[in-house]
């Protein structure tokens, strides 16, 4: 589950989810995915004041920056498959957003380094949006040095969001 939920996002995850997948009785956001970001460890603002951004722009235009290493780039999860899904769950009242465990190959130390932390983000327009248009949702501890190996994210089995 998150570390914590971005303010401009409480409550629309498991909407946005179903819009990506067109599921759920809403339109489909044909062209919107979920987007997976890795930060740098060095430089992580708290969490505090990370909460209150409301782009991915603003997210990365202070001191906290995104991952820079040999091998990573940003991960999307859109409705062509990926392993996003929507569970209800109404013996337990709550919603489940999952989706299969986020793997980059070939990490190299290079860049900036250790990694700090996961941010899933929804991008309304992955054609041709930009980190401006890109609204981030949930942020997770992920502390890994990368070593030149792979780097896998396990996403607990309850999925990366829970709303209950």
């Amino acid at each position: 589950m998150a570390d914590f939920c971005f303010n401009i996002a409480l409550g629309r995850i498991a909407e946005l989810a179903h819009r990506i997948l067109g599921t759920g009785g809403g339109a489909q956001e044909s062209a919107g995915a979920f987007v997976i970001v890795l930060l740098a460890s060095s430089g992580v603002e708290a969490d505090a004041t990370l909460k209150d951004v409301d782009t991915l722009a603003a997210l990365v235009a202070g001191a906290t920056n995104e991952a820079t290493n040999t091998g990573y780039s940003r991960l999307t999860y859109d409705e062509t498959g990926d392993g996003l899904s929507v569970t209800v769950d109404d013996a337990n009242d709550r919603v489940d957003v999952d989706f299969t465990d986020p793997t980059w190959a070939a990490v190299s130390a290079d860049g900036t380094g250790a990694i700090g932390d996961l941010v899933v983000c929804m991008d309304f327009n992955t054609g041709s949006g930009t980190d401006s248009d890109i609204v981030p949702l949930t942020c997770h501890d992920f502390s890994v040095t990368a070593n030149g190996g792979s780097i896998t994210a396990t996403v607990p089995s309850g999925g990366f969001f829970r709303a209950s």
